[in-house]
């Protein structure tokens, strides 16, 4: 895949407002004089030239009527002249204020803050500030609010000419980004009243196992199946495709196989190990998911990952993978195990729906639903997960069409590796991992959580 290097475009902030000089007033030449050289300007008593006295003529008795001159006590010091008084400065007198340096940005720079901070996500939004996703919740920088025409010059400079001109015809571009000093970015851009906005949700680089990440220990004996379909679902942002590189990672270092990935955009590249992988992106190697699929089945794969099943077509073509002897693993934003069944089967016509039915029971391996809860204290995010396991009861019900009693299914069938979400809110709450009150807001049935 080939790197987008950026053009560090960047754009000036001005850092407060700027007083223009004012002209000099020359009719106050006092307000502008030095002090050292007011000094000549003060108005001391003149010395009077010197004359030629005549001789002293003795003085006449006071009349006693006259009043004595009073002394001054001796102590008191000698009256100084007071020095005039100045008038107050006017406006135009005022000191000049000196400009502020203004303060320069750049992408590549908010996104290295972004990944120095741990941030999952970065948002360029107009009228407000770069905000940071820390932890689930949205954090602003220390920046001034972005204005539409620093969000274009910033977003703008880091696409490539064929880039910019897919934006400008569909205004709508998923695209990723790679930076040597800052890192790997999943980029959406998109238009919001008139103006360009985009979100970077930064992809780590090392790729986590299974364990790591907190999943059960049944995901591991999942990703060592060989044949079937496998469905990682939950809301944006819940960690569908680090959970799904953690899978392929395993594959990668405990079998010899040929492992085909179709994603939009790629975001974490693996490398060859025990098997070969061979990564393919949306609009940069391949148009649609629906055509990769229809031609990676002659490119002699034995697992297909599919970034997402968006439409009738590619999950038609995902069933039909999982049929014809390949391990499949892909994502739907669906929030829970029962839903995704209901999904699945809801997006083909009402007279394909009974056969529909009978390929997924027979090709489904599991449903994992999962959801990222903030640690309290700041402490980072765990995942908590709801685990479908297609066992006999589980087919039997999909192929009659009552998935409303999979969650029944789930709840009794814990020695297989099942477990409902509320299951595990519970237990992610006993050990002290998510408050009680998270917890309760994201279970299914909050009525029943004391009694799980």
């Amino acid at each position: 895949m080939a790197e987008h290097p950026p053009n560090d475009n960047d754009w000036t902030i001005p850092q407060g407002p700027i007083k223009p000089s004012q002209p000099k007033d020359e009719s106050n030449a006092d307000a502008l004089t030095p002090p050292s050289a007011r000094k000549s300007r003060l108005h001391l008593p003149k010395a009077q030239p010197q004359t030629q006295q005549a001789p002293p003529v003795p003085a006449a008795a006071p009349h006693p009527a006259q009043a004595a001159p009073r002394q001054a006590p001796p102590s008191a010091p000698p009256a100084q002249p007071a020095p005039p008084t100045q008038p107050a400065p006017t406006q135009a007198q005022q000191p000049e204020v000196s400009a502020p340096q203004p303060r320069r940005i750049s992408l590549r720079q908010l996104l290295r803050e972004a990944v120095e901070r741990g941030a999952s996500d970065l948002h360029l939004t107009r009228g407000i500030p770069p905000m940071l996703r820390l932890d689930g919740y949205l954090v602003p920088l220390d920046y001034p609010a972005l204005q539409k025409e620093h969000i274009e010059k910033l977003v703008m400079g880091a696409l490539t000419d064929i880039q910019k001109e897919k934006f400008e015809k569909n205004w709508e571009l998923d695209l990723s980004l790679e930076f040597p000093d800052a890192g790997r970015f999943r980029v959406n851009i998109h238009r919001q009243r008139g103006g360009t906005e985009a979100a970077f949700r930064v992809v780590n680089e090392e790729i986590q196992s299974i364990r790591r990440l907190g999943l059960p220990g049944v995901v591991e004996e999942i990703a060592r199946k060989h044949v079937g379909l496998n469905i990682v679902t939950g809301p944006t942002g819940s960690g569908k495709s680090t959970s799904l590189a953690a899978i392929v990672d395993q594959i990668n270092n405990e079998r010899q196989c040929m492992v085909i990935t179709i994603e939009d955009p790629i975001e974490y590249v693996h490398k060859n190990r025990r098997s070969i992988i061979k990564q393919r992106e949306l609009n940069s190697d391949t148009l649609s998911f629906s055509n990769a699929l229809r031609h990676v089945l002659r490119q002699d794969p034995d697992v297909i990952v599919v970034g997402e099943m968006r439409d009738l077509e590619t999950i038609r073509t995902a069933l039909m993978a999982a049929e014809t002897g390949h391990l499949v693993f892909t994502t739907l934003h669906t929030p829970d195990a029962t839903q995704t069944m209901d999904r699945i089967i809801d997006v083909f016509p009402p007279n394909q729906q009974e056969q529909t039915r009978i390929q997924v029971s027979s090709t489904l391996i599991s449903v994992m639903a999962q959801q990222l809860i903030p640690v309290p204290g700041n402490r980072g995010r765990v995942v908590a997960c709801e685990i479908l396991i297609a066992n006999n009861a589980v087919r039997k019900i999909i192929r009659t069409g009552k998935t409303e009693q999979l969650y029944t299914v789930m709840q009794t069938s814990w020695d297989q590796g099942m477990i409902t979400m509320d299951k595990s809110l519970k237990t992610l709450y006993q050990q002290g991992l998510i408050s009680y009150e998270d917890a309760i807001t994201r279970c299914k049935y909050p009525s029943e959580f004391e009694q799980i």
